[in-house]
C-alpha cells in the first residue's frame, strides 16, 4: 500500500494557516478524492477542505483545535496499489511523512539568536510555531528567553499574542511589523494597555464569538498599519434612481431576483479603478504591488451582527447583469454561512453600503492588505440648484455621499480625491435609457 500526504491547500492571499475545527472523517475511514474531510477556520471564513486523494485515512496529523500551516501535511492517506512501483512510492512518501510529523512527536531544533550574533543550534522539546520562531529570530529573543515565556495556547504553547505581549512588557519594539501585519512590513509604537472595564450587578456580560474576535483584531491591526484619510463627495444619482425604479420590477420577473444599487456601485468602482490603477495596489514593506486583477469586495452584515466581505473577482470584466448575479449569490451565501475560502480571498478594493442602514456617510476602515475602501451612503431626496436652458432652478434631486478612506502612505489626497470624484461622475452620468 502506498501512502500520500494530504496538505492544507492555499486558502487565499495572506492566509498562511488555519485552525482545525472538526475532522469529518476518523482514522480508518474510507475517503474519496474531493470528498470533504476536515473543517477549518481561517481569519476570514470557516470552510471544508476536500481530500486530495482517495483511499483510507491512515493517520490524522493535526488535531482539532490545532493550527495547520498552508502546504504542510494534515493527514496521511493510504492508497490501494501493489508491486515494486507502489513499494518504491511508499518508501518515498514515508520519508516525507517522517519530515512532516507533528512537532509533539519529534524534537525541534531552534536556532538561538543572541543580540551579539547567532549562537549554535540548541535543542528543545517545547513546541514553537514557525511564526513564533520567526518573530523570536528577528527580535533577537534567545531560546532561553522563549523558554521563560508563559504560553496561553494548547498544552502551554507560546502564541503570537504571547510573544508580542512579552516584547511589549520587556520594552522591546517589534522591528518588522509583527505588531501589525506581514502585509505591510511597517512597525508601530507599542499599543498602550486598554483600560479594564468592570461589569455592574445589572450589566450583561456577552462573550465575543470567534468571528467577532477576529474582526476586532483585524480592525485594530488595520488602524495601526495604514495612515487612514477620508475624502467625501456628494453625487446626484437622480438618473440612476429613476432608471432602477423603471426596470426593477421587470428584472425581478425575468430573472427571479432583485436588482439592488450595489452592483451598480461596484460597476462604477471597477471603472474608476481602471482609470486610477494606483488605488488598486497593496504595500509590502518598501514596495508597492500593483494589482493586475480588479477584485471588489462587498461588506455584508450578518444576522448575528458580524461582518464578512465576499469578493467579486475581475469585476471590471462583468456586465451589470453579471455583477447583479454575483452580488445576489454571494450575499445569499454569506447570510446562510455557505461562503468558501475562495469567496472571500484576493480582494483588491472594498465597497461598504452603509446607506442600507440609513447612514449618510462614514469613515470606513481599510481591509488589509488593500489601501482603500469606499462607503456609499443613503440616497435621499434633497432640494438642489440645477442649471436649465432658462437659468438656474431649484428641483428635488436624489443625492448621496461617497466616503473614501485610503492609506496615505501610498495614496495621496489628490489621487484619493480624484478617484472618488470619478466614481461619482460615473454614477451621475448613468444612462437612463440603458438596457439590462
Amino acid at each position: 500500500m502506498a501512502t500520500v500526504e494530504m496538505v492544507l491547500p492555499a486558502m487565499g492571499e495572506s492566509i498562511m494557516e488555519a485552525t482545525v475545527l472538526q475532522w469529518l472523517k476518523k482514522e480508518g475511514d474510507a475517503v474519496e478524492q474531493d470528498e470533504s474531510i476536515v473543517e477549518v477556520a481561517t481569519d476570514k471564513v470557516d470552510t471544508e477542505v476536500p481530500s486530495s486523494h482517495g483511499g483510507i485515512l491512515q493517520k490524522i496529523l493535526i488535531q482539532e483545535g490545532d493550527v495547520a500551516q498552508v502546504g504542510k501535511a494534515m493527514a496521511i492517506i493510504e492508497q490501494e496499489g501493489g508491486g515494486e512501483h507502489a513499494e518504491a512510492e511508499g518508501e518515498m512518501v514515508a520519508v516525507d511523512e517522517h519530515k512532516s510529523l507533528p512537532a509533539e512527536e519529534s524534537q525541534i531544533q531552534v536556532t538561538e539568536v543572541g543580540r551579539a550574533g547567532a549562537a549554535p543550534k540548541t535543542e528543545t522539546t517545547r513546541f514553537y510555531s514557525p511564526l513564533v520562531k520567526n518573530i523570536a529570530r528577528e527580535e533577537g529573543i534567545s531560546l532561553a528567553e522563549l523558554e521563560q515565556i508563559e504560553g496561553s495556547g494548547k498544552e502551554g504553547r507560546v502564541t503570537k499574542k504571547d510573544i508580542l505581549n512579552y516584547i511589549d512588557s520587556s520594552g522591546k519594539r517589534p522591528s518588522n511589523g509583527h505588531k501589525t501585519s506581514t502585509a505591510s512590513g511597517t512597525s508601530s509604537s507599542p499599543t498602550p494597555p486598554a483600560v479594564a472595564a468592570t461589569a455592574g450587578k445589572q450589566d450583561e456580560v456577552i462573550a465575543m464569538d470567534r468571528m467577532r474576535k477576529m474582526i476586532a483584531t483585524r480592525m485594530l491591526e488595520s488602524k495601526r498599519i495604514s495612515a487612514h484619510v477620508t475624502s467625501f463627495v456628494e453625487a446626484d444619482v437622480t438618473n440612476l434612481v429613476l432608471w432602477r425604479n423603471k426596470v426593477k420590477k421587470t428584472f425581478e420577473q425575468r430573472e427571479g431576483e432583485k436588482l439592488t444599487f450595489t452592483p451598480i456601485f461596484i460597476e462604477a468602482v471597477a471603472q474608476a479603478l481602471k482609470d486610477f490603477p494606483m488605488v488598486n495596489v497593496s504595500v509590502n514593506e518598501d514596495n508597492i504591488i500593483k494589482r493586475k486583477h480588479i477584485n471588489v469586495g462587498m461588506a455584508v452584515a450578518l444576522s448575528n451582527g458580524n461582518l464578512i466581505v465576499p469578493v467579486i473577482k475581475d469585476a471590471d470584466q462583468l456586465s451589470l447583469l453579471g455583477l447583479t448575479k454575483q452580488v445576489n449569490e454571494l450575499a445569499g451565501k454569506a447570510r446562510t454561512n455557505q461562503l468558501t475560502a475562495d469567496d472571500v480571498s484576493d480582494g483588491t478594493y472594498t465597497l461598504s453600503n452603509i446607506g442600507s442602514f440609513g447612514n449618510i456617510m462614514g469613515t470606513p476602515i481599510i481591509v488589509q492588505p488593500q489601501v482603500a475602501i469606499l462607503a456609499v451612503g443613503a440616497i435621499v431626496k434633497t432640494p438642489s440648484v440645477i442649471e436649465t436652458p432658462s437659468g438656474d432652478a431649484i428641483a428635488i434631486r436624489h443625492k448621496m455621499y461617497l466616503s473614501h478612506s485610503y492609506d496615505h502612505r501610498v495614496v495621496d489626497g489628490a489621487l484619493g480625491g480624484m478617484f472618488v470624484k470619478r466614481v461619482a461622475d460615473y454614477l451621475e452620468q448613468f444612462d437612463i435609457n440603458r438596457i439590462l
